[in-house]
């Protein structure tokens, strides 16, 4: 089985990115905890990027890293790659709150969840990437109980519902890091 480390400190991202390859037979590990990767890329893809391959590098295995966000029509593309610490709030619930004040009665409220993958050689080397993508829109006031982060206000219009109250199994067909496992899974499925 071959060992793919997962650039990231969080068990939980672990565990989810476990669920999307466990068809594949990798194994995932977290990456060593001494070892912190400044995002420094100005697009989720570059931020991905720079993960796996500093992270594939100093462990000598193969890696992987995700970078995503939200991405608001009315505000320029705001939060996009700040959307872990948007406004310099310490909580979902704060952060979420700053978007929904900076956006107010815009009546524009178009929206897009994005989610970069990036797998890495024990070299560095980038192997494979993938980029999904979400469309909907941002409610004036959170819904549901489920998923974190901004889930509460991102509404799909197609489901009529927002990701914080989708079913667990809807959410992952249909989200942004779920389309970008879904392009990358073939890929990765050749190259183990």
């Amino acid at each position: 089985m071959a060992v793919l480390i997962v650039a990231t400190g969080n068990p939980g991202k672990v565990k989810e990115m476990a669920a999307y390859l466990a068809s594949l037979g990798w194994e995932l590990r977290l990456k060593p905890p001494n070892l912190e990767i400044e995002e420094t890329g100005h697009t989720f893809l570059e931020n991905a990027c720079l993960k796996a391959s500093q992270v594939a590098k100093a462990t000598g295995e193969w890696a992987i890293a995700d970078d995503s966000g939200l991405e608001v029509e009315a505000l320029n593309g705001e939060p996009g790659i700040y959307s872990a610490r948007y406004g310099n709030c310490r909580s979902d619930v704060e952060r979420t709150q700053h978007l929904l004040t900076k956006l107010a009665d815009h009546p524009n409220r178009k929206a897009q969840f994005v989610c970069a993958i990036a797998i890495a050689q024990p070299d560095g080397t980038i192997a494979l990437q993938s980029e999904g993508i979400c469309l909907g829109e941002i409610l004036p006031a959170p819904r549901g109980n489920g998923g974190f982060g901004y889930d509460p206000v991102f509404y799909l219009p197609e489901h009529q519902m927002t990701f914080a109250e989708m079913p667990a199994e809807l959410k992952n067909a249909v989200s942004h890091r779920g389309k970008a496992f879904t392009s990358l899974i073939p890929q990765l499925a050749s190259a183990n």
